[in-house]
């Protein structure tokens, strides 16, 4: 590979618009950079002629608790456990991902403390895999606990980026600021809160609204509950799972359209993503059989839902068609928009000094080819 690599002829995802000007990257650090001197004409520079294809800034999949047959509380040794981490990795950069948060969701202590040992030993697979704990056994234990009793020691907590947890609980403005205090996001959610008490969580330092509508009591014109924060002039970031399922397209717009800077794009997706429909078993966190059709996972005869399987991708083309806005503005609802909330300062904008993670895209926002740091990992065939 050359030692540097120019984007050209391509509109660029730039902050929620469509620009058009050269992308450069340095394939030795796989950073974004400032045209190199005497750009016109350096042999050293291989042009990537983008034939007015789209170039985005690749996904960031900010909730996902498994795909292709692996759900994260699931641990059969540490070894078996990476080797499926980096095949959902692999999977994951075909639907645009340049980075991705394992999702944890609520089980015993034990179990916790257990994977989070597994995954500070996850350094092979890079800086595209995080961690996020969507927990409200947190809440649950006595106030006099700490975070090392839940999560284990410093090493194994130090993995945690994100936590979810339920503001209304006993301890919880502690907690968030506890958190907070460790540089882990806070997002208030799986929660039966009042509008003020979010308020007052989001004073102590909360951040976001965990899938907004879904798992919070419904939006109510006397009673908003957390779902009305996102009108509040104190805005978090908040997430919608736009798979058609968990939320009317109507209301998916009614939520973009509140506070677009705001809004992220999440999947929730569960185990059965990117495996044929069918009836699956249950797991640590769901102890019954689940049925898959389509995108959508129940419980085994009900129609209480359990997660989605549908892809990021799916999601940013689907905000378009029910919110009307443009592909770069859904793009930003999946890249921008979460680098900011998260405070990544390397990843998710094409800016120079951030990392070449792209996502090339045709004008209907199918994926063509993933780059991550400058390599290609993935090219539609």
């Amino acid at each position: 590979m050359a030692p540097f690599l120019v984007f050209t002829n391509g509109r660029i995802c730039y902050h929620g618009t469509f620009q058009r000007f050269p992308v450069y990257v340095d394939t030795s650090t796989g950073l974004i950079i400032p045209p190199p001197p005497t750009s016109n004409s350096n042999p050293e520079i291989q042009t990537i002629d983008l034939q007015d294809r789209i170039l985005a800034p690749a996904f960031l999949e900010l909730q996902t608790n498994g795909a292709l047959g692996v759900h994260f509380t699931q641990i059969d040794g540490a070894e078996t456990y990476l080797r499926n981490l980096e095949r959902v990795s692999r999977w994951l950069a075909e639907k645009g991902v340049g980075s991705w948060w394992v999702t944890l969701p609520t089980v015993k202590a034990e179990v916790f403390r257990k994977e989070l040992t597994v995954y500070a030993l996850a350094e092979s697979i890079g800086e595209q895999m995080m961690l996020n704990i969507v927990d409200a056994t947190l809440m649950q234990i006595p106030n006099h606990s700490s975070i090392k009793e839940v999560y284990g020691d410093e090493e194994s907590a130090s993995a945690i980026k994100l936590v979810t947890i339920a503001p209304e609980l006993d301890g919880s403005i502690k907690r968030i600021k506890e958190l907070e205090e460790r540089n882990i996001r806070v997002s208030l959610g799986h929660s039966a809160a009042d509008f003020y008490t979010g308020m007052a969580a989001l004073k102590a330092g909360g951040k976001s609204l965990t899938h907004v509508f879904n798992a919070m009591n419904p939006l109510h014109h006397r009673m908003p509950g957390l779902a009305g924060l996102i009108a509040s002039e104190e805005c978090p970031y908040y997430s919608v799972i736009a798979d058609g399922i968990h939320l009317h397209p109507a209301t998916l717009a009614m939520a973009y359209r509140a506070n677009p800077p705001k809004c992220i794009l999440i999947t929730d997706s569960v185990e059965m993503a990117g495996l044929p429909d069918g009836l699956y078993p249950g797991h640590a966190q769901i102890p019954h059989q689940q049925r898959k059709t389509g995108n959508k996972v129940t419980i085994e005869g009900t129609d209480t839902l359990i997660g989605s399987c549908c892809s990021i991708d799916e999601c940013v083309r689907n905000l378009v068609q029910w919110s009307g806005c443009s592909l770069a503005q859904a793009v930003r609802s999946a890249t921008e928009n979460i680098a900011n909330m998260m405070e990544l300062g390397d990843r998710g904008m094409i800016d120079e000094g951030r990392r070449a993670d792209f996502v090339m895209l045709d004008d209907t926002g199918q994926v063509l080819e993933t780059w991550i740091e400058g390599t290609r990992v993935y090219e539609k065939h």
